[in-house]
């Protein structure tokens, strides 16, 4: 079964269930809003369920409502901060307005975070970047805590999923790649383990190395693994993995894994922004840019395919039509948030549809 929500009873069902756990309400409905803009985009793995990640992590006191971000050394073009395992919504949007002044003032600016409670979607902190005229470029590793990938030929987990967030501004509004290094996103199998679903073949082996459609495996002992990005024998999409979490672990002062023991699972950052009137200037670099969209919009078409696509055009489609139709949620998510809702005494809202097929987004 898949429940239908308005996005703004989600939100305020969301930021509610925050306040329950203990979160500050102005920073429980930053993190609201951005959980259910990610459920809007179709990316439901950094969605709503996410409270329920969140609620635990307060509980534990692995995750620090109203934490201060700490400056470890600043320059006229870099940052290095300490996020003290305070909301990742919350600490990225301080590091954003730290590095944007700066790389409107001189090109080009370099920022880490350490000790970073999840961030959610990407692609979200790369559009706010974008949406302010620069460019971006971002990562993030799990502070060596969660590994998820193997290597090629391995059996055991050594890295985690490392996504990466691009984003440039264009004429028509920010452009934005967000992806993992893996071939899913953790949170994707997790979506998938309490809808009570199957995974597609190729992206999980089980703790004996063959491959496995279980999502259950990468949440039990012995662990399973995600695939890198590229499939199994991908020493791209692995080399790819394992350079980004050096950098991020190396430069950020956190961790690579293995974390050392007592280590909390937190978000390390790398993020670099560019101001492209500093470069060649912003009519030069709107100019290619749109250039370059309208040449791949305008290639000739295979039978069967109606429009060329770019990335986000998917999200932008599913994000009209889930603000006309209602947010979906599994029938496990649903379940799992109404739990919560009653332990904290939260008023659960009332579907606006339902149905018995599952949304496959």
């Amino acid at each position: 079964m898949t429940v239908y929500i308005k996005p703004a009873d989600l939100r305020s069902y969301a930021s509610n269930l925050m306040t329950g756990a203990g979160a500050a309400e102005h920073e429980a409905e930053l993190v609201a809003e951005s959980l259910v803009a990610s459920n809007l985009c179709g990316h439901d793995s950094h969605g709503v369920m996410r409270v329920l990640e969140y609620s635990v992590q307060m509980r534990d006191k692995s995750l620090i409502p109203n934490a201060e971000l700490k400056t470890l050394m600043e320059t006229t073009a870099a940052f290095a901060g300490d996020a003290q395992f305070g909301f990742g919504q919350v600490q990225m949007s301080r590091c954003i307005d730290k590095l944007i002044p700066k790389a409107k003032e001189q090109g080009i600016a370099c920022g880490t975070l350490r000790s970073c409670g999840h961030l959610g979607r990407l692609g979200e902190w790369a559009e706010k970047v974008a949406d302010r005229g620069c460019a971006v470029w971002l990562t993030v590793n799990d502070n060596g805590v969660l590994r998820c990938v193997a290597p090629p030929g391995g059996k055991e987990p050594r890295v985690s999923t490392n996504p990466v967030g691009i984003a440039v501004p264009t004429s028509q509004g920010p452009l934005v790649l967000d992806f993992s290094t893996s071939v899913v996103a953790n949170g994707k199998v997790r979506v998938k383990m309490l809808s009570g679903e199957q995974c597609p073949p190729g992206w999980l082996l089980d703790a004996e190395g063959q491959p496995t459609t279980d999502p259950r495996v990468r949440f039990t002992d012995p662990r399973g693994t995600i695939l890198p990005l590229g499939g199994e024998m991908s020493f791209k999409g692995f080399g790819f993995s394992l350079l980004l979490d050096m950098l991020i672990g190396g430069l950020s002062g956190g961790f690579c894994p293995p974390a050392p023991d007592g280590a909390r699972l937190s978000n390390n950052v790398l993020m670099v922004v560019w101001d492209p009137q500093r470069w060649a200037g912003t009519e030069h670099f709107l100019g290619e840019i749109d250039k370059l969209i309208a040449s791949v919009r305008e290639t000739p078409r295979v039978s069967g395919v109606d429009v060329i696509r770019l990335p986000g055009d998917r999200s932008r489609s599913l994000r009209t039509e889930r603000e006309q139709n209602g947010v979906p949620l599994d029938e496990g998510t649903w379940r799992e948030l109404s739990r919560l809702a009653q332990r904290f005494q939260v008023a659960v809202p009332d579907p606006i549809g339902k149905t018995q097929e599952a949304d496959r987004g």
